[in-house]
């Protein structure tokens, strides 16, 4: 699965930055700063559940399944007219996304949603 894929230099139509984010335990994960498209994209209102919501069903319940969702934004794949909006530059060249990323103002309502039509 291929997040990201590596364009050529007379496709450029939007580009940004990448950030790299640090976690306290020192982990880091490398995100496009997509502030400025986020500031443009309509927000998706679909609620993510309540963790206490969550839990009283996992209390009233039978069985317990455990999935891992590992890298859930990335089994989303992008809309071809999307991923030109969603493109990055470094040293090494100009890159977009194939896959949903983490930076995206409405990526945690759709894999919620994801999840919802799932379970």
């Amino acid at each position: 699965m291929d997040v990201i894929r590596k364009i050529g230099h007379n496709e450029i139509v939007e580009i940004t930055t990448p950030v790299l984010i640090t976690w306290n335990d020192g982990k880091s994960r490398l995100c496009g700063d997509f502030r400025a498209l986020n500031n443009y994209t309509k927000s998706d209102r679909y609620p993510i559940p309540r963790i206490h919501h969550s839990l009283d069903k996992l209390a009233k319940g039978k069985y317990i399944t455990k999935m891992d969702c590992m890298k859930g934004f990335h089994q989303n794949g992008i809309k071809p007219n999307s991923m030109k909006l969603l493109r990055i530059i470094c040293h090494m060249g100009i890159y977009e996304y194939t896959r949903m990323p983490f930076s995206i103002r409405n990526a945690p309502a759709h894999f919620q949603r994801m999840m919802d039509t799932i379970f």
